[in-house]
């Protein structure tokens, strides 16, 4: 009996010795009372604190051992500690000085081609605004008010109260065209003393493409953190310049809000990166952490769709944790970055019931609330494989549920058109304008030429035999990238230094009288009507009151925005003259590229689309429609005959506009 209830290692090392002689027998082990059993199961606990604690003390002894006796291992391997150092410090300050270089040199690109392009630095003051068009003359014109502002919160106050923009209208301009990036810039410009050293266009365009630089630095770190090697940083940036026309829409565009807030998002997804790499040291996964959640909420701020792509990323990270392809407790603290985006951005941002209803916060809420379920899905079995599919179901209902409950509870205003517009903001439509995708795709594809583990995963696939696959995949890790590289440089390096030599011209004159006319002539008070797109720019460059401008969040001015195109369509005076007046409208401005438009393809052109939509388009291939007994009235109001004379009467007009009174006593004419 005492030999039975010895511990398990030490009889079986007597019992080696006894089994070279031919002592015990297996089956007489097995027959052990119940009562030893106990005592085996305290000697296996004792001999694994005791292996558990010989490993400590060799660990200990091993990180004692003295620096002679590992510099000698390490020689033996051919590789001294020292050396290693040296190698790592080469290729993160390499790494790092071309990723900083890169976006210094993009940036740089884009302010020469900018000043070839416009001759901006040898234009008026006047002449540069017109070269913002749009949504973007509207962003910059509130930049110019809260310089000429007395005081910053004085400024601010008139743009959160703000009634002198659009006609019978006051609008919190900063909450509805999310103008957080002009009050940072006027801050900044302010407060840096550059009033007597950089005039205020130069200092936020300058800021616009610096952003710029940060994009394509972010996308390099992110290529580098993929792949190991930041010869994938560089193939990511050759390819993003290459296709710029598809990757960012700064040429025509630069106060747009996604020119301010993608660089932030790029950011954030490197950060990202990093943080959600195993064996991260600690002090790296709390920087990468830090700048996650100052990325996330930045860009929360900088652009009113954010929370769209944002919900992409959630479900992303969703579907890689349920098939544990990233660590959960990781990826539940992205969680609570985004819900703490979304309380601090509801808060900030006057309390926008958008982010309330979005859903981001619906599937967050929905994937902490089922949290518990995920624990016992990373086993591999069956059961588990069923959990997943049941998890993924119940995380989409709730999802949905929960949407569904907010939007009914929380008191918002439901644009349905804005699916249709981030649809095409976003580049889906299209199988090329995407420059939401389109860099992250340069991404990808960069890693996967550069990867040394897709390369040696490629060989397995293959069962490659006649060469080593480390040493085959480390050499086409490095001497693809570089082929490419090089054939890029050859390509496309004249195309762009060709691009950057000639010396384009703008030249608005039309334009530029208009705008000096108002300024002239019109009288303080007026109120303007025309396009949305040019109402943008009379804002900017005359301060002048409009009635409607190119924004398209806001249900009433989309409303004011297709009533007052009206003047392309085939409708009569009288109905004009109504739409007009019920705006509070002074002058109404007829631009003749519009009027006399001809569009590549038939029924594209505004003025098709409101025959479309007024049922005024006459019999084409084969369908019919109704006629309407009008002429289109932006080609009958020039011939200066009654009615229109009656309402209208033109007061100014060169090659491309037409300006009209809109009368307030109306006088009959034969």
């Amino acid at each position: 009996m005492r030999e039975r209830s010895r511990p398990r290692g030490r009889r079986e090392a007597g019992d080696g010795g006894r089994s070279a002689g031919g002592a015990a027998s297996p089956r007489r082990e097995r027959r052990r009372p119940p009562a030893a059993a106990g005592g085996r199961r305290l000697a296996m606990e004792e001999g694994a604190a005791d292996l558990r604690q010989r490993k400590k003390q060799n660990c200990t002894e091993s990180d004692k051992m003295a620096p002679e006796e590992r510099n000698k291992e390490n020689s033996k391997l051919g590789r001294s500690p020292k050396y290693m150092l040296i190698q790592r410090f080469a290729k993160l300050f390499f790494g790092c000085l071309a990723a900083v270089t890169s976006g210094m040199m993009y940036a740089v690109y884009l302010s020469t081609y900018h000043e070839r392009k416009f001759w901006f630095s040898s234009r008026q003051e006047l002449e540069r605004e017109i070269t913002f068009q749009g949504d973007s003359a509207v962003y910059y014109s509130f930049y110019k008010e809260l310089l000429k502002a007395p005081s910053f919160e004085r400024g601010v106050y008139e743009l959160t109260h703000n009634n002198k923009t659009i006609s019978l209208k006051t609008i919190n301009a900063v909450q509805q065209m999310t103008l957080y990036p002009e009050l940072i810039a006027s801050v900044l410009y302010q407060a840096s003393g550059s009033e007597e050293v950089i005039e205020p266009v130069y200092f936020y365009i300058g800021i616009v493409f610096g952003l710029q630089g940060i994009y394509v630095t972010a996308l390099f770190v992110t290529s580098w953190v993929m792949s190991g090697t930041w010869l994938a940083g560089m193939l990511t940036v050759a390819w993003f310049i290459i296709n710029r026309t598809d990757t960012t829409r700064i040429d025509y565009s630069i106060p747009s809000r996604e020119n301010w807030a993608l660089p932030y998002f790029a950011c954030q997804v490197a950060a990202l990166t990093g943080y959600l790499k195993k064996n991260l040291n600690c002090s790296a996964e709390k920087f990468c952490y830090l700048l996650v959640s100052a990325s996330t909420y930045t860009f929360m701020m900088m652009w009113e769709y954010s929370h769209y792509l944002l919900f992409v990323q959630a479900v992303s990270l969703f579907l890689l944790d349920s098939f544990a392809l990233a660590q959960t407790e990781k990826v539940h603290e992205v969680y609570k970055i985004y819900l703490f985006s979304l309380f601090l951005g509801y808060l900030l941002q006057f309390e926008n019931s958008a982010l309330l209803v979005s859903p981001l916060l619906s599937l967050v809420a929905a994937l902490m609330l089922s949290k518990c379920l995920q624990m016992n899905m990373k086993k591999g079995t069956f059961m588990s494989r069923l959990l997943k599919i049941m998890y993924i179901y119940l995380v989409l209902t709730i999802t949905v549920t929960l949407n569904f409950l907010l939007k009914m509870f929380v008191p918002h205003k439901e644009n349905e058109h804005l699916l249709k517009f981030i649809e095409v903001k976003l580049g889906l439509n299209t199988t090329k304008m995407k420059y939401l995708w389109t860099p992250y795709v340069c991404m990808l594809a960069a890693f996967g030429v550069c990867s040394p583990e897709l390369w040696m995963t490629l060989f397995k696939w293959l069962r490659l035999k006649a060469v080593h696959p480390i040493l085959l995949a480390l050499i086409l890790s490095m001497a693809v990238p570089t082929i490419i590289g090089f054939s890029l440089w050859k390509e496309f390096f004249p195309r762009i230094m060709t691009e950057l030599s000639e010396l384009q011209e703008f030249y608005d004159p039309d334009t530029v009288e208009l705008m000096t006319w108002i300024k002239r002539q019109a009288p303080v008070a007026a109120v303007f009507a025309g396009s949305p797109q040019l109402m943008g720019v009379i804002k900017l460059c005359t301060g002048w009151m409009v009635s409607s401008l190119p924004l398209y969040n806001d249900d009433d001015l989309l409303k004011r925005n297709e009533n007052i195109y009206q003047i392309y369509s085939k409708r009569s005076a009288e109905d004009i003259y109504k739409i007009l007046t019920s705006y509070k409208a002074n002058f109404l401005i007829i631009e003749d590229s519009i009027c006399n438009e001809v569009g590549p393809v038939r029924g594209c052109r505004v003025k098709d689309l409101l025959d479309i939509a007024n049922g005024h388009v006459v019999c084409e291939e084969g369908d019919s429609y109704a006629y309407s007994k009008y002429g289109r009235f932006c080609h009958e109001i020039k011939m200066n005959y009654s009615p229109y004379v009656n309402y209208f009467t033109r007061v100014y007009w060169n090659r491309s506009y037409f300006v009209y009174r809109i009368n307030t006593v109306i006088s009959f004419q034969l």
